[in-house]
């Protein structure tokens, strides 16, 4: 239960400092409400709270968080991703990805950190990498070419 503190402060709106998803200082929270849908590209310059629909693209600086209500299909590019709710498409993270019991991942996801809590469904390909790329463009392992290396022969005595 979040708690701002004394009975008179309670009537004052809440700022969006005091919503944090992160420990960052001067982080900001946009949140889409449950009954919100949106179509299109989604940018924030912090982190992003969904408890309704998103239908495009998601890029955040911080955070991205989907609630258990939410429903999403999109592409996702953020430093932290968490899905409670029914997500379709590619996430990327540049640290870590987490399905959350009761959320269910159709897609890839490339993160340095992966976690699938107990209850989570995913149905994709993961790729644990230190620096994540868009798995959108990476190719099979068996269609990717090898780098061309060069064998210098021993120069011969004359």
């Amino acid at each position: 239960m979040f708690r701002r503190g004394e009975q008179e402060e309670r009537d004052k709106p809440i700022e969006a400092r005091e919503v944090r998803m992160s420990e960052g200082a001067g982080t900001e929270v946009t949140v889409v409400g449950q009954g919100a849908r949106l179509e299109g590209t989604v940018l924030s310059a912090g982190s992003l709270r969904i408890d309704g629909q998103v239908k495009g693209k998601i890029t955040a600086d911080g955070d991205v968080a989907l609630s258990a209500q939410s429903q999403v299909e999109a592409d996702i590019n953020a430093t932290n991703v968490t899905i409670a709710g029914k997500f379709k498409g590619n996430i990327t993270a540049k640290a870590r990805a987490e399905l959350a019991k009761g959320g269910r991942v159709d897609g890839n996801i490339t993160a340095k950190t992966l976690v699938v809590s107990e209850g989570a469904i995913f149905n994709g390909q993961s790729a644990m990498d230190q620096q994540a790329s868009p798995t959108t463009t990476t190719a099979p392992e068996s269609a990717k070419a090898e780098p061309a290396t060069r064998i210098e022969e021993p120069a011969k005595a004359r």
